[in-house]
């Protein structure tokens, strides 16, 4: 299933057709530990000091800290990596073009074919992230962009009772006469 996902996502249009991402999936529990571990120590300085007021307040009603034992108790952690640019055969750099559009663009179908299949993910963006890319020994062309657990929801599953905006505040039509 999370091939299916990933395959789908690489359906995504991107700028120039460059396909500026790396899907890297994570079922080895002692890795998941070591992202664990670090996204915990990065997550708790961010929300004991780096994090504004207004930022803690807005993520008060999620019910979210610093803790995360989600990235344990998942079947996989995938790790959506952006590439800054390529690297030719020579090792030579290659201009990507929309690099942040496209990988958002390709996540986007990742979760819509996640959710489909039945299976739960949320987006994980502990800041900073470069933890992952020394744990995942990416190249240095690729930077971590969102981290997403994947699994099926535990029976006694807290979900927020979030409340989707309506099309009226999300939507502007014009139709003409």
């Amino acid at each position: 299933m999370i091939e299916v996902a990933i395959r789908a996502a690489s359906t995504a249009p991107s700028g120039a057709h460059q396909q500026p991402w790396t899907f890297v999936a994570i079922s080895d529990k002692a890795v998941q530990a070591k992202i664990r571990e670090a996204a915990e120590a990065e997550e708790r300085v961010s929300y004991e000091g780096r994090m504004s007021e207004e930022w803690l307040e807005a993520l008060r009603p999620l019910g979210t800290d610093w803790r995360k034992p989600f990235l344990e108790t998942v079947p996989w952690i995938v790790v959506a990596f952006a590439q800054h640019y390529g690297l030719d055969s020579n090792g030579a750099r290659r201009k990507h073009f929309y690099v942040r559009e496209s990988i958002g663009l390709a996540c986007g179908l990742f979760v819509a074919a996640l959710h489909r299949m039945g299976l739960s993910t949320l987006t994980h963006t502990p800041s900073p992230m470069g933890f992952l890319t020394d744990i995942l020994e990416r190249p240095v062309n690729e930077k971590p962009f969102i981290l997403f657990p994947v699994g099926y929801a535990a029976e006694d599953a807290t979900v927020p009772d979030l409340r989707r905006k309506s099309l009226e505040q999300v939507s502007v039509w014009y139709t003409g006469k």
